[in-house]
């Protein structure tokens, strides 16, 4: 991941959200309040960025986000369909916009297929939803920096009507 300023993307992302008149929220597990964090720093956020919720958990990805324990359960914790669920439950909060994260940033918790760095974003815009899986190398720090900017990345293009598709196809739900 770049590990330039997202300052840019975000006031990209704002400048697309004031238009509508619509707030964004997050759901981050392996993040954990990164994305926040990152969209906090910029001045003026509180005009459009309604809050996020750190689901690190089974239990609070359920009970505060909806997500369903069938879908945990059939896909896993870290899959599109649990990040997809995630994004949905900011909708039910009253978000237009929003993204969640799902993952394993490391240096444990690899499952089979599921190698450390394999994080699932999804993002959402109004009735859109987008999801990827992707597999970002290096540390802990790295990961979790590289799906933050990527997760920035979809929500942006996503307002703006770009795609940014990779080895990873976006899925419209």
């Amino acid at each position: 991941m770049s590990q330039e300023d997202p300052t840019n993307l975000i006031t990209a992302i704002a400048d697309e959200l004031l238009k509508r008149g619509w707030w964004l929220a997050t759901a981050e597990s392996c993040t954990g309040g990164m994305i926040a964090e990152t969209l906090t720093a910029v001045p003026g956020s509180s005009r459009w960025f309604a809050g996020g919720v750190v689901s690190y958990t089974v239990p609070w990805k359920e009970r505060l986000l909806g997500v369903p324990s069938e879908t945990i359960e059939r896909f896993g914790v870290v899959s599109e369909e649990t990040a997809r669920a995630m994004v949905a439950g900011l909708g039910r909060l009253g978000a237009q916009a929003g993204m969640a994260i799902t993952g394993i940033a490391g240096p444990t918790g690899a499952e089979p297929g599921k190698p450390v760095g394999t994080v699932c974003i999804a993002a959402m815009a109004g009735d859109h939803m987008l999801a990827r899986t992707c597999h970002f190398p290096g540390g802990r720090d790295e990961v979790r920096r590289a799906a933050t900017r990527r997760a920035l990345e979809m929500l942006e293009g996503m307002l703006r009507g770009k795609s940014h598709r990779g080895t990873d196809e976006l899925a419209l739900v």
